[in-house]
């Protein structure tokens, strides 16, 4: 497969037909590469600089998938005595299930199933997303920069893949030692094709009429763009 352009290809757990549990394998299984792939430690350090030295925070992860991240912020907020409410949104009802089943009780955390835009107006500090930009079309995603822009008044996170040669050969080596489920192993591969470039996000941003956003790298080939206020 070329990466010369993004692919445009469905992933397989993105099927409405997907049985719940097997949606709930592959969800956590990707819970298990995002630990390995240190995927909270951009978001956490995001985070850090959003939120400086105040004491409560209100922040809404959209496509929560498994809701990982949404238990490490929480973990990370009550290191720092921070009283935090935490809102994920998801479109697909098997996320909610999933995440409910993998979340212990008493985390801050609020489960939601639906569109995000359904969400403005609430008052958020930040908003944030993992592993999601790459599953928009474009007109998506500049609709959900231009919605992160609007309501986020702290600032906002996008934290995805980048594409780029290594990642795509070596995820499915990594994936098959691991023993991820196959669906991981194959969309896995599949979002790396899917994701972007960095000369790719300033043309979605400008389109989006956000400015003074911060596209960086984070090891190991991530590609998050930062919006602090």
């Amino acid at each position: 497969m070329s990466l010369a352009v993004r692919a445009e290809a469905e992933e397989l757990m993105d099927a409405d037909d997907l049985p719940p549990d097997v949606y709930a394998a592959v969800v956590a299984d990707l819970a298990r590469v995002n630990t390995v792939t240190l995927a909270a430690r951009p978001t956490l350090a995001f985070l850090n600089r959003a939120v400086g030295d105040a004491k409560t925070l209100r922040l809404l992860d959209v496509g929560f998938g498994d809701g990982d991240m949404l238990r490490r912020i929480a973990r990370w907020a009550e290191r720092r005595g921070i009283a935090a409410e935490l809102v994920g949104v998801d479109l697909n009802p098997r996320s909610e299930a999933a995440a409910r089943a993998h979340t212990p009780p008493g985390l801050p955390i609020a489960w939601r199933t639906g569109d995000y835009a359904d969400l403005a107006g609430q008052g958020w500090d930040v908003v944030i997303s993992s592993l999601v930009a790459h599953h928009m079309t474009r007109a998506q995603l500049i609709a959900f920069l231009r919605f992160m822009e609007a309501e986020a008044a702290r600032g906002w996170l996008v934290n995805d893949l980048h594409r780029h040669g290594v990642a795509h050969a070596g995820f499915p080596l990594l994936a098959r030692l691991a023993r991820w489920h196959p669906i991981v192993r194959h969309d896995g591969t599949l979002s790396i094709a899917r994701s972007y470039r960095p000369a790719e996000w300033p043309p979605l941003l400008a389109a989006a009429g956000v400015r003074d956003a911060r596209v960086f790298r984070a090891f190991p080939f991530r590609l998050c763009v930062e919006r602090l206020r």
